[in-house]
């Protein structure tokens, strides 16, 4: 009897649907790494976010000239977390950052952060701090949305949570700037870099 309802297992064809879907599945999945920078680091992105959420404590107390120096601060470390955890990823995918994909992410990424950058330099000489957090997520956010657009699919959605928090950010009192620089990159980043890692592998 056993060996019987063995057969009759090993009889029933796969059905042809199941074969289809799983078909293209991979196919899917082969063109977006050929088209598609997948070398997003997610655990990296965790990191980040726990850098920023401690300096957003850290700064709590602190004058608004200072709390920008320490957020000055978090962007260098931020810069270099994010470096290392790219080429680490990079490597691990044997994806190397001199392919389109990846040049084309960095192309669209970079043009943002340098105009906030400048607009940084700007308002910080004409001593009109206030506004530098919603800047700043915003500016972010665009440069992760311009950058997703050559990455997996997640990666603009965080991007545009990041314009979300900015917007909204304008639109407060300047004393709340520092929680919302928590809740970008903080809060945005360990959420979203979870789901990056756990999805698309690290």
């Amino acid at each position: 009897m056993a060996f019987a309802q063995r057969a009759k297992t090993y009889a029933e064809p796969i059905p042809i649907d199941r074969r289809a879907a799983d078909n293209l599945r991979f196919i899917r999945d082969t063109m977006e790494r050929a088209v598609s920078f997948t070398a997003v680091p997610g655990w990296g992105g965790v990191a980040i976010g726990v850098t920023a959420v401690a300096t957003g404590i850290a700064a709590f107390r602190l004058p608004a000239q200072q709390q920008f120096f320490a957020w000055l601060a978090e962007a260098v470390v931020a810069l270099a977390i994010g470096c290392v955890a790219v080429r680490m990823k990079s490597k691990r995918l044997s994806l190397p950052l001199s392919s389109r994909p990846a040049q084309r992410a960095l192309l669209s990424f970079v043009p943002p952060l340098l105009a906030g950058a400048v607009l940084t330099t700007v308002l910080y000489r004409a001593d009109i701090l206030t506004v530098l957090p919603g800047l700043w997520l915003l500016l972010y956010g665009a440069a992760v949305v311009t950058g997703g657009a050559f990455s997996v699919r997640i990666v603009p959605v965080m991007g545009l949570c990041f314009m979300l928090l900015g917007g909204i950010s304008l639109l407060t009192p300047p004393l709340w700037g520092n929680i919302f620089l928590m809740l970008g990159f903080g809060v945005v980043h360990i959420v979203f870099g979870t789901f990056i890692a756990r999805r698309h592998g690290g």
